[in-house]
């Protein structure tokens, strides 16, 4: 899969390296064990047809000025109503903006310990425009430490007319002083396969996922450093979840 918009996307079927398989979930139970996925009484494997945007996407965000930022490792196929519901089910709270308040607030409150649910999240940049929705959830008193995901809608839809939300899913473990930018920032996890697993796991066990499944070597590479010089490594799965909320 080249690099592109999702107006240039190709056909929808992938080369064999990255063919998927998909798990139906209602009929089996997800459990994660470490950084990778495993399934009792799994189904047999079979091969799907991927979403359109899939097939040229970025692998990579970027930050404001230019540089790589976090990499792509979840997706979601579903409406927005339909993402911000699982996430909500799933205890994720809606990050909110980055305004001169919230700046305030969050670094007030990683200095007195107090719990911020909805502290806002940096700007990363993906398709050419920052992130659509974001999404964390805290860790202990303070918003230094807390699970994140920032989503980002393709302009493509599939055969539904549902777009695709890109994600990329890391774990803020501490506040430092950036090596690449000199100014206050989270420290990401290294593992970042392990916070893809929790985000797809939460909205799994809220009940609304159909289906999920995996797209192999979407990161050729495995190791790697984000736009603040934090040191990453991935399987180089990208995990794809399809939502449907029954009304």
């Amino acid at each position: 899969m080249a690099l592109s918009t999702p107006a240039r996307c190709g056909p929808t079927r992938l080369p064999f390296a990255h063919r998927l398989v998909a798990i139906a979930l209602a009929s089996t139970a997800m459990a994660l064990i470490g950084p990778t996925m495993s399934y009792g009484q799994q189904p047999p494997a079979q091969e799907v047809t991927a979403h359109p945007a899939l097939a040229r996407c970025p692998r990579h965000t970027t930050t404001p000025h230019g540089r790589q930022g976090d990499p792509v490792n979840v997706a979601f196929i579903g409406t927005e109503e339909e993402l911000h519901r699982t996430l909500a089910a799933a205890g994720w709270y809606a990050a909110d903006a980055v305004t001169l308040k919230t700046s305030f607030r969050i670094a007030a409150d990683v200095v007195l310990k107090k719990p911020y649910d909805h502290a806002p999240v940096s700007t990363l940049y993906l398709w050419d425009r920052p992130q659509d929705a974001a999404f964390e959830q805290p860790v202990g008193d303070s918003p230094k430490q807390r699970h994140h995901v920032r989503f980002w809608c393709s302009t493509e839809v599939d055969q539904n007319g549902e777009p695709l939300w890109l994600g990329a899913a890391t774990y803020d473990e501490r506040v430092e002083i950036s090596r690449t930018t000199g100014g206050v920032t989270h420290k990401i996890s290294a593992d970042i396969d392990k916070e893809r697993n929790k985000v797809v796991t939460d909205a799994h066990q809220s009940g609304v996922l159909t289906g999920f499944y995996w797209i192999d070597q979407f990161h050729p590479e495995r190791q790697g450093h984000n736009g603040g010089g934090d040191p990453y490594f991935t399987d180089g799965r990208l995990a794809v979840g399809v939502i449907e909320i029954r009304r």
